[in-house]
């Protein structure tokens, strides 16, 4: 469904898409959200649905066209993946995604959270796969103003926490891309809302199944 590309993603993922699409113009980069991740096809049922998802160098039409990123199929895992706070998430997000990324191979995966840390860890934290296949901490750097930010390699960007706002600072220009608020029309904010809901409506029903799986993996073993 070619709609994942665009109408599926956070809103900040547009404003990153026009950036990088006028950055690299002659590159194929794939921007998408809430779909699922997978090494191989058959590890669907077990697989994350990341609020972002950054590759470059992939056929982003066939991609798109699957509703998720299949590794094994794009050729490449990821160079960046995002996740976003929610009370539905946030837990597995800081703690069991971790790991589940690096084995996956995404070359660097972050949180953001709107709330300065009350659902995550942090308010904003990145890691970034060492050639050991292990995470190490992207180094965060937390102004007078109260602006958090770390270099993204992956993007050539600073990802920041802004006013509990995620933004974007290009080094070389000396500014933020536009924030969803400057350039999101109501139709836009609107999708980006419904989209969000059906998130935290599939986070739901994930944990529902992995309780399920839990109660039936118990059964079994006779406890």
């Amino acid at each position: 469904m070619q709609e994942f590309l665009h109408y599926d993603r956070p809103a900040v993922a547009n404003t990153l898409a026009r950036h990088l699409d006028a950055l690299r113009p002659d590159a194929t980069t794939f921007i998408a959200g809430r779909g699922y991740l997978c090494r191989q096809r058959s590890d669907l049922p077990r697989s994350p649905y990341p609020d972002m998802v950054v590759a470059f160098g992939v056929d982003a039409a066939s991609i798109g066209e699957t509703n998720g990123y299949v590794i094994s199929e794009a050729g490449k895992p990821p160079d960046f993946v995002l996740e976003i706070a929610s009370a539905h998430t946030a837990r597995r997000d800081y703690i069991a995604k971790r790991p589940i990324y690096a084995g996956l191979g995404v070359m660097e995966y972050w949180r953001y959270d709107h709330t300065g840390g009350r659902q995550y860890d942090a308010a904003l934290a990145g890691d970034r796969l060492t050639t050991e296949g292990v995470y190490r901490p992207i180094e965060l750097t937390t102004e007078a103003d109260g602006v958090i930010w770390g270099y993204s390699e992956a993007l050539s960007l600073s990802v920041c926490w802004v006013e509990r706002e995620l933004r974007f600072w290009d080094r070389l220009r000396r500014r933020y891309l536009p924030g969803p608020s400057e350039m999101a029309d109501p139709l836009e904010l609107d999708r980006e809302r419904s989209a969000r809901l059906a998130a935290e409506t599939r986070a739901d029903s994930e944990a529902a199944r992995a309780r399920q799986l839990e109660e039936e993996l118990r059964r079994l073993r006779g406890e």
